[in-house]
């Protein structure tokens, strides 16, 4: 019996990749297709907004017709805690992408995690989880001998940063070093700032076009340097593992889960 997937920010972009990966499995199904009142899209086949052709589901604004067995969100992050707490009051699980939210906000997901399974993730993509590990192995193994800095790039149209992915690589870095984050980070540098301080987080921003996603790791040495790069090239890779969290979190007790659970890291 296929998964039955319904969608909030169907119409979007994550959204659109999203249905279009689901149509694609024989094992899953869109149940619903949630957008925001008042969106131009309301009432079109959701399907055919994504480019995926019909699928017989309407994007819709009423969340009481929301049905299934998984509610994915990629929304913005007032909504995606509200699909949360949707998915909790329906006794759906729930896969969350969305980035930027803050401490209230991911508040309202774990408590929605006490009721269902909930996978929640600044970055579904499996390259990025990976390089989540690889991260860690270098800080701890490096240690304290090697300045660290990272650097992300993003288009033109986000809207929070550092960007999601960035603040976990942080969050990392200063777990295996014995740090804190935010307060060992530097997310700004102008003028006069004095020498770089030794246990110094290194956090930057860039942002322009389309860049779907890049993140570098910096560990400066004396007379060398290890760098970790992930490069995203499309949002597929996103929707391909938020596609797996889909069919993972399915078989789990309620509770909060990231990828590295999903990929066994």
């Amino acid at each position: 019996m296929a998964i039955r997937v319904a969608v909030a920010g169907a119409a979007g972009k994550m959204g659109c990749r999203i249905i279009h990966l689901v149509a694609a499995q024989g094992d899953l199904a869109l149940s619903g297709a949630l957008e925001r009142a008042g969106h131009p899209a309301l009432g079109a086949d959701a399907g055919q907004n994504a480019g995926a052709g019909p699928l017989k589901v309407a994007l819709t604004a009423d969340e009481n017709s929301l049905a299934g067995d998984v509610l994915v969100s990629f929304a913005v992050p007032e909504a995606s805690a509200a699909h949360a707490r949707l998915a909790a009051e329906k006794g759906m699980a729930a896969v969350i992408g969305t980035t930027g939210l803050s401490e209230a906000q991911r508040k309202v997901i774990a408590e929605a995690a006490r009721k269902v399974p909930v996978v929640f993730s600044p970055n579904m993509s499996v390259g990025v989880n990976v390089a989540f590990r690889l991260i860690e192995e270098a800080a701890r193994l490096l240690g304290d001998a090697y300045d660290v800095e990272v650097l992300e790039a993003h288009h033109n149209q986000k809207v929070d940063a550092p960007s999601g992915t960035a603040v976990r690589m942080g969050e990392i870095i200063a777990r295996a070093l014995g740090r804190g984050y935010p307060k060992d980070a530097v997310f700004h540098r102008e003028g006069q700032t004095g020498k770089r301080p030794p246990k110094a987080i290194g956090m930057q921003t860039l942002r322009g076009g389309d860049v779907a996603g890049e993140h570098t790791v910096y560990f400066f040495g004396m007379g060398e340097r290890v760098e970790i790069t992930h490069r995203a090239s499309s949002r597929d890779n996103f929707a391909a593992g938020a596609i797996r969290a889909v069919r993972w979190v399915v078989k789990q007790r309620p509770g909060l889960y990231g990828m590295a659970e999903v990929l066994g890291l």
